[in-house]
């Protein structure tokens, strides 16, 4: 029976240990997985003034504006001032996007119709009370 047990567990470690070079990517294939990422985010942000940003970039630069432009190796973001700052995919680090999507924008409103009917019916109760 022991000898089950160990030669289960010896050939469960060995295929684990073949398994895991199939496993690793390059940093090659990371790098253009993130880019890819970015590329996807920011696409569905959009471009224009509506598409407000917060960048940090691999070298701790900051970047606050809008994208003005996509493109397939880099995008542009254009803050307050007007400049203008084209950035590679793959130098970016992180990504904040600060516009809200439609159906957000949905939500947001029906809680606030709820809310204040919610608000009227209960000053009408409360004025019927008196």
């Amino acid at each position: 029976m022991l000898k089950k047990v160990c030669s289960l567990m010896l050939s469960a470690l060995l295929l684990q240990a073949a398994a895991v070079p199939a496993f690793a990517a390059t940093s090659a294939e990371k790098e253009a997985r993130r880019a890819e990422k970015v590329r996807t985010q920011l696409a569905k942000l959009g471009t224009g003034p509506d598409a407000r940003v917060k960048l940090i970039l691999r070298d701790d630069t900051k970047l606050e504006g809008y994208i003005s432009e996509l493109g397939n190796e880099s995008f542009v973001v254009t803050n307050k001032a007007g400049v203008a700052t084209a950035v590679a995919y793959p130098q970016v680090g992180k990504v904040q996007g600060h516009n809200l999507t439609t159906g957000e924008k949905i939500i947001i409103g029906v809680g606030i119709g709820a809310g204040v009917t919610l608000l009227v019916l209960w000053l009408l109760i409360r004025a019927n009370e008196s």
